[in-house]
């Protein structure tokens, strides 16, 4: 997960709009950027630069792009191996992170905003949000940042964010996901998972909140998920890198989500976080580590 420096890039350019049906998703990734992946490319539906003002998608940092993949990449060039949970999903990029994936809360601000507008243009139904940092009470611009993505859920958005990497302590959750609204992901395999033959430490991040509200909601996996490299074909022979973190179990969810609303598009986003906190499957962690527990795609797609 990336951090806020209470300090966003932006790209609409000859992006082909075709009709959208009714049950046609979009996903925004708001992030460091988008690359023009092969996985990728075909279902980028547009892109906004909070940070550059650059109008073609480009992705300088690599984080916004490996997300992306996970979310809804189609494995193109792995043979479908390596595709990710929602292959038919479009794809909005908006870079609000830089190169060092750092960013300003008024960028990340702008981001928001312009998923607002363009949420009936574009059907706009998930917004997947992998940054964060940890808290400051009585921080205005802070405030701000959680008013502005509480309105994404107010306004019918499916709002997915990281519970971050400052964990395991209690009261580690990052902001936005603090929101008692949204939909807050932790890694589930952090706190129990090998790398060959060294654990891996923990570092999701816990609940609750500092106003008590249990987090995460879900969970997911985090530790070596390999998804689009953003340098692939243009300097890299190798099209997938493996990274660790929130950020990469949050796409999970949200790529659950968009296959959900493939299926029923009049679903409201409660209703979606409520069958997912239904369709869980317990990982063996405490609660305020693993929220209702581990995502179960096939339970979350099933249940009546």
């Amino acid at each position: 997960m990336k951090e806020l420096k209470n300090k966003i890039h932006y790209w609409c350019p000859e992006v082909t709009r075709y009709p959208l049906t009714g049950k046609h998703v979009t996903a925004a990734v708001l992030d460091t950027g988008i690359a023009a992946h092969p996985d990728l490319a075909p279902r980028l539906l547009g892109w906004k630069d909070c940070v550059n003002g650059e109008r073609h998608c480009y992705d300088d940092n690599g984080h916004g792009t490996h997300v992306a993949g996970i979310l809804g990449g189609d494995g193109k060039c792995s043979g479908r191996q390596y595709a990710g949970i929602a292959p038919e999903v479009s794809i909005i990029g908006v870079k609000v992170l830089d190169e060092k994936g750092d960013g300003q809360i008024e960028n990340v601000i702008s981001g928001i905003q312009y998923v607002l507008d363009e949420q009936k243009r574009s059907r706009i139904r998930i917004a997947n949000i992998s940054l964060g940092t940890l808290p400051h009470p009585g921080n205005e611009e802070e405030e701000r940042l959680l008013f502005w993505v509480e309105r994404l859920w107010d306004a019918g958005i499916v709002v997915v964010t990281a519970a971050g990497n400052m964990g395991p302590d209690a009261g580690s959750i990052t902001l936005p996901g603090i929101s008692r609204k949204v939909i807050t992901v932790g890694a589930c395999d952090t706190f129990t998972g090998q790398r060959g033959m060294k654990a891996v430490p923990a570092y999701s991040g816990c609940g609750p909140t500092l106003e008590c509200i249990k987090k995460p909601d879900v969970s997911a996996p985090g530790n070596r998920v390999f998804s689009c490299n953003f340098r692939y074909p243009s300097t890299s022979r190798f099209p997938y890198i493996g990274k660790n973190g929130t950020s990469m179990a949050t796409p999970v969810i949200s790529g659950a989500a968009a296959l959900l609303l493939q299926k029923y598009p009049d679903m409201s986003n409660m209703e979606m976080k409520l069958r997912l906190w239904d369709s869980c499957d317990n990982a063996g962690l405490p609660e305020n580590w693993q929220g209702h527990g581990r995502i179960n795609i096939q339970k979350f797609l099933s249940a009546k």
